[in-house]
């Protein structure tokens, strides 16, 4: 839940998730749809989807308990490299380099003198990797300090260097803060207007039903409030319908089962 999105918008759908679903089995149990249901605005659906998927290997490979290990972690549907290592490190105190946007930052001022880190990169780990403790539960203490420097202190528009506890060891700092921050990364499209916020409108229209609904009313749903081209709607309809957000029926779509 927490990927592309604020702790403060998770924590209360995150409490609901917990409390109908203890476990994975119990979600497992579930319909996907339900899952999608009860995932609300939270974005990017498809996540929905995919933990559900998870849940489900985890009950039927794993006895019902989530694995330490990074492999079988990478196996389950919708972990990548940077949860798998998380969930290594912070459920369980594995010993594993943990990189976010804010560590790398941190890596990139005072291991290479930049003001800013470029695009993720393998290198990103094997820096962190050499700066972590041999201790495996030191070593989670350090990937989590690492970016809470980099969210409260190192942070990207006012760096606090006067209160840094690694400032006399910053290659930037000892630099001279030099300008030298690699190109920027293309913005997001913004979401008012886009495909996404009517992907969204669809979707709170079949989670509020409690049938399906006509393809139709689907695509009035995406209509309200505006689109910017009349497609707009039949596309946004189609890629949910794509992602098996959607399934469609003799003219009805529901939430898939």
């Amino acid at each position: 839940m927490l990927q592309q999105t604020q702790v403060d918008r998770v924590l209360p759908r995150w409490s609901e998730w917990m409390q109908r679903w203890p476990t994975p089995s119990a979600l497992a149990a579930e319909e996907p749809g339900e899952a999608v249901r009860a995932w609300g605005r939270l974005g990017y659906p498809r996540r929905a989807l995919w933990l559900h998927r998870a849940a489900v290997e985890i009950a039927e490979q794993h006895d019902d308990r989530v694995p330490a290990d990074v492999d079988a972690l990478l196996a389950l549907t919708g972990i990548g490299p940077y949860t798998a290592r998380a969930v290594a490190a912070f459920a369980f105190g594995d010993r594993h380099p943990v990189v976010d946007t804010n560590t790398r930052r941190v890596i990139a001022r005072v291991m290479h003198g930049r003001a800013a880190a470029g695009m993720p990169s393998p290198t990103d780990l094997t820096d962190m990797e050499r700066l972590l403790p041999e201790e495996p539960g030191a070593a989670a203490r350090f990937n989590a300090a690492a970016m809470e420097l980099g969210a409260t202190v190192c942070t990207a528009r006012a760096p606090k260097c006067g209160v840094c506890p690694v400032a006399e060891w910053c290659e930037w700092r000892g630099a001279g803060y030099p300008d030298n921050a690699p190109a920027k990364r293309p913005r997001q499209a913004a979401f008012s207007g886009s495909d996404r916020q009517v992907r969204g409108r669809i979707l709170e229209s079949l989670r509020d039903a409690s049938t399906p609904i006509t393809v139709a009313a689907a695509l009035a749903a995406a209509a309200d409030g505006g689109l910017r081209e009349p497609e707009q709607a039949q596309r946004a309809y189609d890629s949910l319908v794509s992602d098996g957000l959607i399934v469609e029926n003799g003219g009805l779509a529901s939430l898939p089962t």
